[in-house]
C-alpha cells in the first residue's frame, strides 16, 4: 500500500473518531441521545468540549511511543483510532493504537517506548484537568440540565436513584419548603437516565486536584459523582486517567508491562503479572453468581463462566488440567467471598480487559534479545509511573 492511501486510512479513521466521540460527548453532556431522537443537532457541538481534550490525550500518547520508537530507528505505524458507535453509555471511541513493524531488541528500548506514551499523555490529562477545575462554571449550569435541583437540590439523583421511580409533585412535597411546593409543575420528575443513573468513583488523583486545584471560593461548584459527564473537559480527563492506569497495569506487554520488565526483570515481571492478574479476574468477578442465583440461571450462567476464566487464562501458558482447576478455584473463591460479605462487588465490565489480556496480549514478557540494566534516571521514572497508576486507577471508575 503507498504512503498516500495510508495517510488516508489514518485520517479517515480520526475524522471519524472526532465525529463518534463528539456526539457522544455531547450525549453525556445532555443527558440525551441522538440514536433516540432526543439530541438536537445544535446540540452536537458542545460535544466539541469532551472530544477535543479526550482525542488530544490519546495523540499525545500514542505519538509518545511513536517518536521514541522512531528515536531508536524502529518502523512503526502511524496511530490508528479505533472509532465507536456513540451509543448510550458509550464514549465514541476504544482509544488508538500504533503498531511496530521491526522487533524491539532490548530492555531498555522496550521500557523507553512503553513509558513515553502514558507519561506523555498523563501530562497533557492533567492539562487539560487543572484548566477544566480552574473554569468551573456556576451552579446554574446544572440546574439548566437538572431544572429539578432548583426545587429539591443535587441530591436529587441519588434520591430517585433509592425510590426506584419517577417522582411525582406529591413524593417530593416533604422535601421543599410551601412556596417551593406551590411553585412544582404538576408534571412528574424522572432521572435523566430514565433509571440508569450514572455515577462516577474519583481516583487518589482527581480527589487531589479537586483539594488542591479548585479555590477555596469556587469548591461549591465541584459536581458530585453524578453530575461528572456533564462536564465534559472533567469527564475527558477523569477517563483519561483511568485509562492510563490500565495501560500501566504491570502484565504482560502492556505500557506498564514493560516498565516493570525493565525495573525488575524477566522472573520479576512474571511474579508481578501473575499476581496482579489473577487478583483482577479474582476481584472483578465476585458478584457474578451469588447465593441468590436462581438455580435455573445458574444452570447456564455457572458453566459459561467458568469457561471464560478458562478463556482468560490462556495466557498463563498452563496445561488444560491447570486451566480448569484455577477457574474453579478463582469460581468458587469469588463465591464464598459473596457469600461471606455481600457487600462486597466487584466490577464485571472489566472482565472484558482480563479477557483481553489472557487470551490475546498474554500475561508473560518475552525475553529481551538484549537484556541490559536500567540507568538511574529511567528507574526513577519507572516508580513515577508506578506511583501514576496507584493516583489514577479506581476499581469501579462509572457505576449505574
Amino acid at each position: 500500500m503507498n504512503k498516500s492511501k495510508q495517510y488516508l486510512i489514518h485520517l479517515s479513521l480520526f475524522l471519524a473518531t472526532l465525529i463518534t466521540t463528539t456526539i457522544a460527548g455531547a450525549e453525556w453532556r445532555f443527558g440525551r441521545f441522538l440514536v433516540f431522537g432526543s439530541l438536537d443537532f445544535s446540540e452536537i457541538k458542545n460535544g466539541l468540549w469532551f472530544s477535543i481534550p479526550f482525542l488530544l490525550i490519546f495523540t499525545f500518547h500514542e505519538f509518545g511511543h511513536y517518536f521514541a520508537a522512531r528515536y531508536y530507528k524502529i518502523k512503526t505505524s502511524l496511530p490508528y483510532y479505533i472509532p465507536l458507535p456513540p451509543l448510550p453509555g458509550f464514549i465514541g471511541t476504544l482509544g488508538a493504537i500504533i503498531r511496530l513493524k521491526e522487533r524491539v531488541k532490548s530492555t531498555t528500548m522496550n521500557f523507553d517506548i512503553g513509558i513515553a506514551g502514558p507519561l506523555a499523555g498523563f501530562v497533557i490529562a492533567m492539562l487539560v484537568l487543572v484548566f477544566g477545575y480552574t473554569h468551573l462554571p456556576e451552579r446554574s449550569y446544572v440546574t439548566d440540565i437538572h431544572p429539578e435541583y432548583t426545587y429539591f437540590g443535587d441530591n436529587w439523583d441519588q434520591y430517585v436513584y433509592d425510590q426506584d421511580t419517577t417522582v411525582t409533585k406529591e413524593m417530593i412535597k416533604e422535601y421543599v419548603s410551601e412556596r417551593e411546593y406551590e411553585l412544582l409543575p404538576d408534571t412528574v420528575f424522572s432521572p435523566m437516565y430514565k433509571g440508569a443513573i450514572t455515577h462516577v468513583t474519583k481516583s487518589l488523583m482527581i480527589q487531589l486536584l479537586e483539594k488542591y486545584v479548585v479555590p477555596e471560593s469556587d469548591q461549591a461548584k465541584i459536581p458530585n459523582v453524578y453530575e461528572y459527564p456533564h462536564y465534559p473537559m472533567l469527564f475527558a480527563g477523569f477517563l483519561a486517567l483511568f485509562f492510563t492506569a490500565l495501560n500501566l497495569l504491570p502484565v504482560g506487554q502492556l505500557d506498564g508491562g514493560h516498565v516493570v520488565y525493565g525495573l525488575f526483570g524477566r522472573k520479576g515481571h512474571s511474579m508481578i503479572a501473575m499476581t496482579v492478574f489473577f487478583g483482577w479476574l479474582f476481584y472483578n468477578g465476585i458478584g457474578i453468581v451469588t447465593i441468590k442465583t436462581p438455580i435455573n440461571e445458574l444452570m447456564w450462567i455457572l458453566p459459561l463462566y467458568v469457561y471464560f476464566l478458562y478463556i482468560c487464562l490462556l495466557g498463563t501458558g498452563w496445561t488444560t488440567q491447570n486451566r480448569l482447576l484455577a477457574a474453579m478455584v478463582i469460581f468458587t473463591s469469588q463465591f464464598l467471598v459473596n457469600w461471606a460479605f455481600p457487600h462486597i462487588e466487584g466490577y464485571s465490565g472489566l472482565l472484558l480487559f482480563g479477557l483481553l489480556i489472557g487470551r490475546f496480549i498474554g500475561i508473560h514478557h518475552p525475553p529481551s534479545d538484549i537484556e541490559n540494566r536500567l540507568s538511574m534516571p529511567r528507574i526513577i521514572l519507572g516508580w513515577v509511573s508506578l506511583i501514576i497508576l496507584v493516583l489514577c486507577f479506581t476499581p469501579s471508575p462509572i457505576g449505574v
